[in-house]
């Protein structure tokens, strides 16, 4: 076999002729995935600076989906009482809800403790009093750095068992939380 310097000079161009042109068609699929936020058309952008372009978008589509990831997690209930969140600038620790029910003849005080991220919980421990026919009298909140306190004060009706029955499904509420 004949080792032609020629023809393999234009193997080599050609070769690399066609790794330009992939490149190029995957640069452009890669830019036109990608939501351009200046008003130039991308033909008018560099490489490089599409490339940062690309980046960037990929980044914050990563910290979008931590967000919401996050938010997902709160909403459902599934926090992790070790776990903190960003709200505002700060950083909050997520707690775990703790209730307390003291029954005081017909009348039950519910003090319901929780971070600032458990805000449903309030809202789910008034439905199952309502459910339960309870009359609320009274309920408050107070904030204390990133922990909430509920307050709740209920009349029940004159037997106790019904008092009973609603102490037993908060706390199963607030445990099967946790």
């Amino acid at each position: 076999m004949e080792n032609n310097p020629s023809s393999s000079r234009t193997d080599r161009k050609t070769i690399e002729k066609n790794r330009r042109n992939q490149m190029k068609d995957l640069y452009s699929k890669l830019n036109s995935l990608v939501q351009h936020q200046t008003s130039r058309e991308p033909a008018a952008t560099s490489l490089p600076d599409q490339l940062d372009e690309a980046t960037n978008y990929i980044k914050k589509l990563q910290m979008d989906l931590e967000r919401m990831r996050e938010k997902k997690d709160i909403l459902m209930g599934n926090e992790n009482p070790n776990m903190t969140m960003n709200v505002g600038k700060r950083m909050v620790g997520l707690r775990s809800p703790e209730i307390e029910i003291k029954e005081i003849g017909s009348a039950l005080e519910i003090v319901l403790i929780t971070g600032l991220d458990c805000q449903f919980m309030f809202n789910e421990t008034i439905r199952v009093l309502h459910e339960e026919g309870a009359d609320i009298v009274n309920a408050s909140f107070s904030v204390v750095e990133d922990t909430v306190f509920h307050s709740i004060h209920s009349k029940v009706g004159e037997t106790g068992i019904g008092a009973a029955r609603i102490s037993e499904r908060l706390k199963k509420f607030v445990n099967d939380a946790n």
